[in-house]
């Protein structure tokens, strides 16, 4: 093979190395955006308002579900196990958070909720798990989530079965570099020492 084939094989094979390693670095924030988009498993939406009307004929049970990670010295549970809402109306429900350690630390939220298929149709206003959450030694929060049922979750055929929707979040320790923001209360966080 000659020396001008080589080089052909080569920026090929360099051309094919860097599409891999962008289609890489490009795949969580993908795989996210596709998950926020469908609600696929169980990922819930995100909305500035809530609608303009509810659904007065049907009612959903949203139960609460609270999980701590094994690294993280807190102590985490809903304030209430569950509410009943109608499709539309807005809720707003509080968890707290108590840091039971001798040092500061800064916690972070995910969550989904369940059945999967109702991902598509929970929409949160406003929630501590879009945030970091710092907590002094010894301190408690109440931490609030808004949110709403989305009307839509009525005419799609395939939720007329879904009646109860379970929310759960799983705090884990923020990774490092995970300082507290300017407002040490951090979105949707009330401090209680």
């Amino acid at each position: 093979m000659s020396a001008r084939g080589n080089r052909k094989t080569v920026i090929s094979l360099v051309a094919v190395l860097a599409a891999m390693g962008g289609l890489v670095a490009a795949s969580v924030p993908l795989y996210r955006l596709f998950c926020a988009a469908t609600g696929f498993e169980g990922t819930t939406q995100r909305a500035s308002v809530a609608p303009a009307h509810e659904v007065a004929g049907r009612l959903v049970t949203v139960r609460f579900n609270a999980e701590t990670a094994p690294d993280l010295p807190w102590d985490f549970r809903p304030e209430m196990r569950q509410v009943t809402v109608h499709p539309g109306e807005e809720k707003v429900v509080a968890f707290r958070a108590t840091n039971r350690s001798a040092e500061p630390v800064t916690g972070r939220a995910t969550y989904n909720v369940t059945p999967n298929k109702a991902g598509l149709y929970f929409d949160k206003l406003q929630c501590f798990c879009f945030s970091n959450q710092f907590l002094a030694p010894g301190q408690s929060a109440e931490l609030s989530v808004s949110f709403f049922v989305d009307p839509a979750i009525v005419t799609d055929p395939d939720t007329t079965d879904v009646d109860t929707i379970t929310l759960s979040y799983t705090m884990f320790r923020a990774k490092a570099g995970g300082e507290p923001a300017a407002n040490a209360a951090g979105v949707g966080a009330t401090r209680v020492n």
